[in-house]
């Protein structure tokens, strides 16, 4: 008798496993159905084609961002730079296309210095045993500090043909939105199909196995860190140029949007799980959220309040389905 009550048990408890790792592997895409549904039942206008496009549009540099944190929180670290150096990188693309008027410098100098704080973050968290968390947030500092002593705290504007990467067509689709597929697919290539992403997995999965298997791992951290900077830098661009000036305070907090939309996601704060499909969708269903409560005049106070809750929830969830998992 306590044999079969015991082996009802363990059924149960498989099945509720079974369930749990169902939702990691499905979960994201019921739930952007479900806000789909919801959103559109509290507003009409919701589902009007304008809008929707608005919503990927608005959202593009936000998922360009969250390509940058999945990359780092699967490897086991986070960038709470991003939003300062994303500002520093744009006012000094449009610097340099106010005063050349070229499109490829200012571009080239964007993504350069999105890349270079990257690389300098990466350099102080391995050379110098920084955390992470530390390294970043002085770099916030110093970024936050040079965009405001170049533009003087003012919008830089009048950046001509610079402007059409954020506002251009084409065809029937703007191009921020097609950067923003290039960025995705190339970081889904990159954690899929090379040497450099099966690293990636394996720091944020058990960093001393990985420096025990002979990986290099402080030359790709510096890597990890190179790269999720080159994207800032061109997100950094990309914004700026659909807001058609230079903003150095634009930047503030769009570090938290990412990393809620690579948590919402299903990317993993305890490292090695994450994918960027997942976090694709965790961007759309982060400016779903942001537009429904637009059209439903919520304050952003309470939008602030709603997106934490989301980030704990995330991470909530996350918890219980890896110990499930174990």
């Amino acid at each position: 008798m306590s044999a079969t009550v015991t082996a009802e048990k363990e059924a149960g408890r498989d099945r509720r496993t079974d369930w749990k790792l169902l939702y990691r592997k499905y979960g994201i895409v019921l739930i952007f159905f479900a806000i789909i549904i919801i959103s559109a039942l509290l507003n009409s206008n919701f589902l009007e084609p304008q809008n929707l496009m608005n919503i990927v549009r608005q959202n593009a540099v936000i998922a360009i961002l969250a390509c940058a944190q999945t990359i780092l929180i699967v490897s086991g670290m986070i960038d709470l730079s991003a939003g300062f150096v994303l500002a520093l990188a744009g006012c000094l693309a449009c610097g340099v296309m106010v005063n050349t008027g070229s499109v490829s410098a200012a571009l080239f100098t964007g993504i350069a210095v999105g890349g270079l704080c990257g690389w300098l973050n990466g350099f102080l968290i391995t050379r110098f045993s920084l955390q992470p968390f530390i390294a970043t947030l002085a770099m916030a500092n110093v970024a936050n500090g040079i965009t405001q002593v170049y533009t003087g705290g003012s919008a830089i504007s009048g950046i001509k043909e610079l402007k059409y990467v954020g506002q251009g067509m084409v065809g029937p689709i703007p191009l921020p939105i097609i950067i923003m597929l290039f960025i995705v697919l190339l970081t889904w290539f990159i954690m899929k199909h090379t040497k450099f992403g099966l690293y990636i997995y394996a720091i944020g999965g058990n960093e001393k196995a990985t420096i025990a298997s002979g990986v290099h791992v402080n030359r790709t951290k510096r890597l990890i860190f190179l790269l999720s900077g080159l994207f800032v830098g061109l997100a950094g661009v990309v914004l700026m140029a659909r807001l058609n000036s230079g903003q150095p305070s634009v930047g503030v907090g769009k570090e938290f949007d990412a990393i809620t939309a690579a948590v919402v996601g299903g990317t993993s704060f305890n490292g090695g799980i994450g994918n960027v499909f997942g976090t694709l969708v965790g961007a759309l269903i982060v400016g779903m959220i942001n537009n429904i409560l637009n059209l439903m005049n919520v304050s952003t106070q309470y939008q602030l309040i709603i997106k934490g809750l989301l980030i704990a929830g995330a991470v909530i969830i996350d918890i219980r389905t890896k110990s499930a998992k174990s």
